[in-house]
């Protein structure tokens, strides 16, 4: 009698266990389907959706700005459209104002700034000061002449007068040195505000 109750108490506990290890392989089963449904839908959407660059997009944005370059008979500076990377800081605003500008006239108008100029940074205080840094192939590359040195100033100052609203003047450096003039006319020593009466149309002060 006990052998009967100890084989059906066996046999209980054997189909208890077999049952225990099915739920445990559905279990694994349907978790292995379930992580492979996570990834895949992951994909899919990624796919479908692909994550946004805020920062590229920001990079891309673009708007006119007004670069100046001299006329054909380098008595006034001439503005030309230029289509530049919007940035949300001032001085890296102004760099690629200056880039623009360095870049040269894309519409015959004459290049104010010699051959090989670098722009090594910008720097804009408080006080909407712009501090403008070039290599020293400004000095060593300029044709001197007051004309040419009014010309390479003022187009630099209203460039970034005109298109920042943050900067007011602008200081001239020459690998991080301030300098006495770039071609012996016109101190340098100090910033620089723009001048509108070089601009082609300006009207005349009255007196």
């Amino acid at each position: 009698m006990s052998t009967k109750k100890q084989k059906r108490s066996l046999d209980f506990k054997d189909r208890k266990k077999k049952k225990s290890t099915r739920i445990a392989y559905l279990v694994a089963i349907l978790g292995g389907v379930f992580i492979v449904l996570v990834i895949f839908f992951v994909i899919l959407f990624n796919a479908l959706f692909p994550p946004v660059d805020t920062e590229a997009m920001k990079r891309k944005e673009r708007f006119p700005a007004e670069i100046y370059f001299s006329d054909a008979q380098e008595r006034f500076l001439v503005a030309e459209k230029r289509y530049i990377i919007k940035e949300s800081d001032p001085a890296d605003q102004a760099a690629e104002v200056v880039r623009a500008l360095l870049d040269g006239s894309k519409t015959g108008h004459l290049n104010t700034f010699p051959d090989g100029v670098a722009l090594l940074g910008v720097a804009v205080d408080k006080d909407g000061v712009a501090s403008v840094n070039f290599s020293a192939e400004l000095l060593k590359n300029h044709p001197r002449g007051s004309t040419a040195e009014m010309a390479t100033l003022y187009s630099l100052v209203n460039s970034l007068a005109q298109n920042i609203p943050q900067i007011r003047s602008v200081r001239i450096l020459v690998d991080g040195k301030a300098v006495n003039s770039i071609g012996g006319h016109i101190s340098t020593l100090g910033p620089i505000e723009s001048n509108p009466e070089l601009l082609a149309g300006a009207q005349p002060k009255s007196n």
